[in-house]
């Protein structure tokens, strides 16, 4: 049958099942609206308040569901607004596709108005884009985006359309959406040796990624963790992969983990590293991280294979795949006198804060004895992030949804957004900076416009707290542009939005401020106050190996 291309956008949109889209129109894209206005009861819009929040939207719909996340945008600045967001799927390895309209083919490249080379722009932050320029290849440009944004290391693709494609005509025919099914080749060297490593290994560390959570490995992984008998800490990304309540986690590793983490990588003499990256915020000096111990890499993308850290051997593949085949060879293995010691570990140095008073890991801490850790968690970027990653007890993956590799402040409100149209089963909250909160409080709007009852928690300290503590520690309490001590209220700008607003400045207020959020069905913000001087602890200085980790009680120890 004869379809115009903004008809084509929407039922190949049908064909690969989605239900939500997040964006904003404007002129250039407004064939594609019109279109979906029609289809409404198959294919829900959110209006977002700003375009990053719709790419948010779709990247937390992606990271809460494990289906690809969808966006549009208009020509020009609607265009170029995804892109902080494109860039966030980018770094992380979520799969959205975000498809934007331009001006006409004939107006391209003669500055027109609203006209951007959006291709040309997120050519560095995507897997793969499009400019379709000709009607009869829509359909199955559409169709390849979706398989290349799922298919080996997930990633976002753009599709560019101009408006005269949109309105163009073609014969389209409806087609099955292609499955994407990981590859089970492995190369057997490759086992063979991770399974020699592994037999003779009396140290085993385990350090697992968001790889993990991308290739639906948990199930796998937890088997491998209990057959090599081997302590397990995570990355940022990879919370939830394994269950933070179990024996044999020892927290999170690198710059904000616990010197448990740190500690037993560096004395491991088997460092096996599962669907991680070696982020810089992950291994510290990279000169002196695992250096007494072999590493061993699992992992889907070969240009992660010695990119960052120097591995001694690695298996290429989905990890799923790879922890399958590993499980079903590999015997019973017996390390208690390593697993002791790191439990003393354990017990020597837990993460603590301070008895009494509202701080930022006691409000963590609540949220997941009231949600009895079977919320989602989205965090935006700073110290409030590095709380919720160290205190909220992660038992399943897809819960915890962060901006790892690229930071970016702002993400949170609209990735809970996306988050909640994808599970509206779950119990959604967004853990913020009042930082953060500037860059996206528009998007409560959105929440309380389209009534997807979000909680946001915001960890108000009235400073840019992480920056803030880098420059107590490294720039001489030269707290140059982070004091935020100014006459905002959070708590009148939620209700003026839409939404329900409580301000907390004890236990006891937060605690029934959450109870009552939790029932409401409503999107609300609970403004936290807390001490501009609080610190997430341990940490690891710019530089440092990740055993020199030190927290207060060391640096008081250093100045007696």
């Amino acid at each position: 049958m004869q379809l115009t291309g903004a008809e084509i956008v929407v039922e190949c949109l049908k064909e690969q099942g989605v239900d939500t889209v997040f964006g904003y129109p404007g002129g250039a894209i407004l064939n594609v609206y019109d279109e979906l206005y029609k289809h409404s009861d198959e294919i829900r819009h959110i209006l977002t308040s700003h375009e990053q929040g719709a790419s948010h939207a779709a990247d937390g719909y992606a990271r809460a569901t494990g289906k690809v996340g969808v966006c549009f945008a208009t020509s020009g600045p609607g265009a170029t607004n995804l892109v902080t967001g494109i860039a966030t799927a980018y770094m992380d390895s979520i799969p959205i596709v975000a498809i934007t309209c331009n001006v006409g083919v004939s107006l391209l490249g003669k500055d027109s108005f609203q006209e951007i080379d959006i291709a040309g722009i997120t050519m560095p932050i995507t897997k793969h884009n499009y400019i379709v320029k000709d009607v009869t290849k829509l359909a199955d440009t559409i169709r390849k985006a979706f398989v290349i944004a799922k298919k080996g290391r997930p990633g976002p693709v753009l599709i560019d359309i101009p408006k005269d494609v949109t309105g163009a005509k073609t014969e389209y025919t409806r087609e099955e959406p292609q499955k994407v099914e990981p590859s089970r080749e492995i190369d057997e060297t490759d086992l063979n040796t991770a399974l020699t490593m592994i037999r003779e290994s009396e140290r085993p560390f385990i350090c697992v990624g968001g790889g993990a959570i991308l290739s639906d490995a948990s199930e796998e992984l937890y088997e491998f963790v209990k057959k090599v008998d081997a302590p397990v800490a995570d990355t940022l990304m990879g919370h939830g992969a394994f269950p933070e309540t179990d024996p044999l986690y020892t927290g999170m590793v690198g710059m904000h983990g616990t010197k448990t983490a740190d500690y037993g990588v560096d004395e491991c003499d088997l460092l096996i590293v599962a669907g991680a990256r070696f982020s810089d915020r992950v291994t510290g000096n990279v000169n002196e991280f695992a250096k007494n111990a072999k590493i061993l890499q699992f992992d889907v993308d070969a240009a992660e294979m010695n990119k960052n850290v120097l591995i001694t051997e690695g298996v290429i593949g989905d990890l799923k795949v790879i922890l399958e085949k590993l499980n079903a060879r590999l015997e019973q293995q017996d390390h208690r006198p390593w697993i002791e010691k790191i439990g003393d570990y354990k017990e020597k140095y837990p993460l603590t804060y301070p008895a009494e008073g509202l701080s930022g890991p006691w409000v963590v801490e609540e949220i997941c004895r009231q949600t009895e850790g079977d919320a989602l968690i989205v965090t935006e970027v700073g110290q409030h992030q590095m709380w919720a990653a160290q205190f909220y007890q992660f038992t399943k993956p897809r819960t915890f949804l962060s901006s790892g590799g690229l930071g970016t402040m702002g993400y949170g409100l609209g990735a809970a957004i996306g988050a909640k149209m994808g599970r509206p089963d779950k119990t959604v909250v967004n853990i913020a900076g009042d930082g953060c909160l500037r860059m996206n409080m528009n998007e409560i709007a959105t929440a309380a416009r389209n009534n997807i009852p979000v909680i946001e928690v915001v960890i108000n300290n009235h400073v840019l707290g992480m920056v803030r503590q880098w420059q107590d520690l490294f720039y001489g309490q030269r707290y140059s542009q982070t004091v935020l001590n100014d006459a905002v209220d959070f708590v009148k700008l939620a209700e003026a939005m839409g939404a329900v607003g409580y301000r907390a400045q004890t236990r006891e207020e937060f605690r029934k401020a959450f109870a009552e959020a939790l029932t409401l069905g409503r999107p609300v913000l609970i403004d936290c106050q807390i001490d501009k001087d609080e610190k997430v602890w341990p940490m690891v200085a710019p530089g440092a190996a990740i055993r020199d980790a030190f927290d207060e009680a060391d640096m008081e120890n250093r100045a007696k």
